[in-house]
């Protein structure tokens, strides 16, 4: 009898497993009628700053059409929709590679009490959308004067018209 000496390597089995892996994810996206990432959904990055007038957003959208965005306001929630279309100028075996994700996307966010949400405005632009939310008058910040011995002689805060 001879005996054989096998050696163990565990990249192998780490390797067998993500194939595995790979082919679950693909049959899962086959069987819900999806064709990869063709048709997955996208979540476009977000920039949100604050000022003392506005909450602003900047959402990459490049490769969407202003036509296929849906901005709404309903209960203190900003809601935006929209859907980057494939285009199929060519067939899909002519393609080498897709990396960049088409299909539609939603995104969701808690607004403060402090918007104003009948003074929202949204621009788009180089694949850009930014939306503005001002802020209630009484959220802004006043100017208070300060008067010591009956005369006004020390401010505190700033105050800056919209």
């Amino acid at each position: 009898m001879s005996s054989m000496i096998t050696r163990w390597d565990p990249f192998r089995d780490l390797s067998k497993l993500q194939d595995r892996m790979n082919r679950l994810f693909q049959d899962s996206m086959q069987s819900r009628g999806e064709e990869g990432l063709m048709t997955g959904g996208f979540v476009p990055a977000v920039d949100i700053y604050e000022d003392e007038h506005n909450i602003t957003l900047k959402m990459e959208v490049p490769g969407v059409e202003q036509k296929d965005l849906d901005i709404r306001v309903e209960n203190n929630t900003l809601t935006v929709r929209g859907e980057r279309k494939f285009e199929k100028d060519e067939k899909e075996e002519n393609f080498h590679r897709i990396e960049r994700r088409y299909g539609s996307f939603f995104r969701s966010f808690a607004l403060p009490n402090t918007v104003d949400t009948d003074n929202i405005n949204a621009e788009y632009e180089n694949g850009v959308l930014k939306v503005t939310l001002s802020k209630r008058a009484e959220a802004k910040p006043k100017q208070v004067k300060v008067n010591v011995g009956g005369q006004k002689t020390v401010e505190a805060g700033k105050n800056k018209a919209a």
